[in-house]
């Protein structure tokens, strides 16, 4: 059930959100987004997901495991979100959550009432455009909000142009 988005409340402002990750095209979608953002006034949202991972044997070793995800998580977002600076000269908000992808990024678009948008940039590598976009595909509409997806292919002066 999609809830009801709150941008056009007062004390409410729109939100893309972008999803920060290890593909190289995460840095296309993020330059869209920022430059996006600007240029209409709105806010970003970067996400980066921790997957579950397969370490429950031991106490010790989760607690490890758990904080160096998150170390790289907080390093990814960092790198994120000085991308955004530079494309859009915005600060943008910061999200780290914990579990599957896909149902991670819609419990975020769930809680924020003011998310109305996601950025996500198609791979071109030959495995296809990427898990994020080939669930969007795949389902029909993954998410219960408009995506905006990037092609791989475009420069950053072709991205700049379109915005």
């Amino acid at each position: 059930m999609v809830s009801k988005r709150e941008v056009r409340h007062e004390g409410h402002r729109r939100k893309f959100l972008a999803v920060v990750d290890s593909t190289p095209e995460c840095e296309k979608a993020i330059h869209y987004a920022a430059r996006r953002v600007a240029a209409i006034d709105a806010d970003l949202v970067l996400i980066y997901v921790i997957e579950p991972g397969d370490f429950q044997h031991w106490l010790g070793v989760e607690d490890v495991m758990r904080a160096e995800a998150r170390a790289e998580a907080e390093a990814a977002l960092a790198k994120a979100s000085a991308w955004a600076v530079t494309f859009g000269g915005i600060t943008p908000q910061l999200e780290i959550r914990e579990g599957r992808p896909v149902a991670a990024i819609e419990s975020l678009i769930e809680d924020d009432h003011d998310i109305a948008l996601m950025v996500l940039a198609a791979g071109d590598a030959s495995e296809g455009p990427g898990p994020l976009v080939s669930a969007i595909a795949g389902t029909g509409g993954a998410f219960s909000i408009p995506v905006t997806v990037v092609p791989t292919t475009l420069t950053d002066e072709d991205i700049d142009d379109l915005v």
